[in-house]
């Protein structure tokens, strides 16, 4: 449960202490902040740690899993890596394997992805109309993951 114990300390300090209670707040603010842009520039992924909020990637990951995540432009995507997703008409961001990659004679690159648990490949999930995906599509590729673990009922 939160505590709302410090507005109870409020009145009782003067004009430096508040300033400086909201200068910390604000300096903490700032520095996270400051930390995601920096992993947003090192990493070159617009959101370098994504949570797995679905079941369609077990047995390997699991709901609940955490990404972390690279999307540098020099790096090709390969059949077999986990790729992050963003699907045009979709609010969230999908974790599928690459399945296959199709290179066309201009360089230009389509792929398409499937949940490991699922029993069909993606294209049910892109846009209507839509049968693969370019890079454009691509949030990241999983560099490294944390493993979440379940905790059961306590016996």
């Amino acid at each position: 449960m939160l505590s709302l114990d410090f507005f109870d300390d409020v009145p009782q300090m003067n004009k430096q202490q508040l300033y400086y209670q909201v200068l910390n707040f604000g300096m903490i603010v700032s520095s996270a902040l400051m930390i995601c842009k920096g992993l947003m520039v090192i990493t070159g992924s617009e959101s370098p740690i994504v949570v797995l909020l679905s079941g369609s990637m077990e047995p390997a990951f699991h709901r609940g899993d955490l990404f972390f995540l690279t999307n540098r432009v020099e790096d090709p995507i390969q059949v077999g890596e986990t790729a992050v997703l963003r699907i045009e008409g979709r609010r969230i961001l999908i974790v599928h394997r690459v399945l296959k990659i199709h290179e066309k004679q201009n360089g230009h690159i389509k792929f398409l992805t499937k949940g490991d648990n699922n029993a069909v490949d993606a294209p049910g999930l892109y846009k209507q109309e839509q049968h693969s995906l370019e890079k454009k599509d691509v949030v990241g590729r999983a560099r490294g993951f944390f493993l979440v673990l379940e905790l059961g009922p306590s016996s």
